[in-house]
């Protein structure tokens, strides 16, 4: 029994962060991530807008993220 290809919809594109704009992703038929973003580019991103949950307990980690920002 084989497999039938469903047709792609035009599903309208997510609104995303104005850093992100054009970001596409996908996972091709080995499993395999494809983006058309460098991965370190959104790291960087992440890195700056969003809060690590396993670091939020340490004592340090306002500083930690304090330096970050003043970096750029």
């Amino acid at each position: 029994m084989s497999k039938k290809e469903t047709p792609k919809k035009n599903k309208p594109k997510p609104k995303v962060h104005k850093e992100l704009q054009g970001f596409d992703i996908s996972i091709d038929s080995f499993g395999e991530i494809k983006s058309n973003m460098n991965i370190e580019k959104i790291n960087e991103f992440l890195n700056e807008n969003v809060d690590d949950k396993k670091l939020a307990e340490r004592e340090d980690y306002d500083e930690m993220k304090g330096k970050k920002k003043k970096k750029k």
